[in-house]
């Protein structure tokens, strides 16, 4: 049997990834931003109902560890212990993606600065992209967007007010049909993901920002009708790429969200993952007000190198790891 031995991405594209990470830390050492490295393996795991966790063991130990799908759990135990502003790249894990765009195993860059709010870490994220996609292509201004009005532009709904019908009706106008049973939430991220997104960031780049309250995850709410989280996306070229938050500090909050989130996973027949109480004991204990993002370094090589999938991005895709 032949094995197919060789990277999926050109040594070329290899050098443009590794020009890449020295810009990264180049960009936070000039702001005073440190590199952190926390552990891949944990106890706890994400509650998120759109995420799914890849599981191991320890010899000699009795729970079940889960690989890291974001650092976003134990830097925030650092952002309580005093570290001040924090950035790290590394490997992430995450079940069931596997695609053009998607591997089980990918890199983050996830940073986290004291003061920001989420308005002002988008300014930061996208001077960090342009400037590592500078010298492939010129990028006009971002421009930024509520979820709402990126709905209601690109899928003609409402996404705080138009009935679950509506939402159903619109993505099947549009070729989508899903025998699933979806909640309210499920039907806009299906809209979201085969409908708006895919339109997003085409001719500048775009934020998408004020999400809907339910879809909150870590971040704070903001004041006002109707209720909408300080929570972002960062779309280039149709691709999704970062996600960020003005971050949630209340550990009672969280722990809420976080047994809703399990709540809805027994809905629909999802694993039952514990919880990181030792996060939840961080933020008791008091994390400081910040902002935070998670940005996919493997998509944003692939948008420098104009590649047409994830593979050629990355030395070795999962189908020849």
């Amino acid at each position: 049997m032949r094995l197919d031995w060789q990277p999926t991405a050109t040594l070329s594209a290899l050098r443009t990834r590794a020009r890449m990470l020295a810009c990264i830390r180049d960009f936070f050492a000039a702001r005073g931003v440190l590199e952190v490295e926390t552990p891949i393996l944990s106890a706890g795991a994400v509650s998120d109902p759109q995420i799914e966790s890849l599981v191991t063991r320890v010899a000699g130990m009795t729970p079940p560890f889960y690989l890291s799908t974001s650092p976003e759990f134990p830097m925030k135990r650092l952002l309580a212990s005093g570290s001040g502003d924090i950035y790290q790249i590394g490997k992430v894990f995450r079940d069931g993606e596997r695609g053009r765009w998607h591997n089980p195993e990918f890199t983050m860059i996830e940073w986290y600065r004291l003061g920001l709010d989420d308005a002002a870490l988008m300014t930061e994220v996208e001077a960090l992209t342009t400037a590592l996609l500078a010298p492939h292509r010129r990028l006009v201004p971002a421009e930024r967007l509520t979820y709402a009005e990126a709905l209601r532009r690109h899928a003609g709904v409402d996404a705080h007010t138009d009935s679950e019908s509506a939402l159903q009706r619109a993505a099947a106008d549009r070729g989508i049909v899903c025998q699933a049973e979806l909640d309210r939430d499920a039907k806009l991220d299906l809209l979201m993901g085969l409908v708006v997104g895919p339109k997003l960031g085409v001719d500048r780049p775009c934020f998408i920002c004020d999400y809907p309250a339910s879809q909150a995850s870590l971040a704070r709410l903001k004041q006002g009708q109707p209720a909408v989280a300080a929570r972002f996306e960062f779309y280039v070229d149709g691709l999704e790429l970062a996600n960020g938050f003005h971050e949630l500090a209340n550990a009672g909050e969280q722990r809420a969200r976080f047994t809703q989130d399990l709540t809805t996973r027994r809905a629909r027949g999802q694993v039952q993952p514990p919880l990181d109480e030792r996060l939840l004991a961080a933020l008791q204990a008091g994390m400081p007000d910040c902002a935070g993002v998670a940005l996919g370094f493997d998509r944003l090589v692939a948008i420098a190198l104009g590649a047409s999938r994830l593979s050629e991005a990355m030395a070795f895709s999962i189908e020849n790891a």
